[in-house]
């Protein structure tokens, strides 16, 4: 009897040095314990990289009224083109390739009619929106410099992604152009 016993202990001592405790230090070198803590901290830093990324890249210009415009889409589309064909005008531009953050910049850009006259005395806006942030959102006139020709100096008060739009109005035609920029750090 005594033989049995021993072995009764000796498995007592096995149980009770490998039972599952909140005090057992091997826990934590166990593999499926590591391989559960780096699955989650995996997930967690490609979250936090994926805010980060949507902070820093544009997703494009905020709209208040985005689904009736996603609806309209194609029908505005089309009267822009109609209305622009119409009108016949072109626009050639001279704006910065690389803007930088606070620093003044010319935005000019020449436009004729059909016929290569100048489109003369016309009201020009050049309103530049940020994507990411409506509240830097800003508008500026363009100035007439010689007929035909608007200019307007422009400074950045954030660097990224810019969406730059020019409206042209005489009498009761109106004609719009957009173009992207990135301003770079100083």
């Amino acid at each position: 009897m005594a033989p049995k016993s021993r072995q009764t202990d000796n498995m007592h001592k096995a149980t009770t040095n490998d039972a599952i405790s909140q005090s057992n230090p091997r826990a934590w070198r166990n593999p499926w314990v590591i391989g559960w803590i780096t699955l989650i901290a995996v997930v967690l830093l490609v979250n936090i990289a994926m805010i980060s990324i949507a902070f820093i890249t544009s997703p494009g210009l905020v709209n208040e009224n985005y689904y009736d415009r996603g609806r309209h889409y194609e029908k505005t589309l089309k009267s822009k083109i109609a209305t622009r064909d119409a009108l016949g005008w072109s626009i050639s531009t001279d704006f910065p390739i690389t803007p930088q953050i606070n620093q003044p910049e010319k935005y000019r850009f020449n436009i004729v009619d059909k016929n290569a006259v100048p489109i003369s005395n016309a009201q020009t806006t050049i309103a530049l929106y940020r994507p990411s942030d409506a509240e830097a959102d800003f508008e500026l006139p363009m100035h007439e410099i010689v007929p035909g020709i608007y200019s307007a100096d422009v400074r950045f008060p954030l660097k990224g992604e810019w969406e730059i739009i020019v409206s042209v109005k005489r009498n009761d035609d109106h004609y719009t152009f957009s173009q992207r920029a990135r301003v770079a750090a100083e």
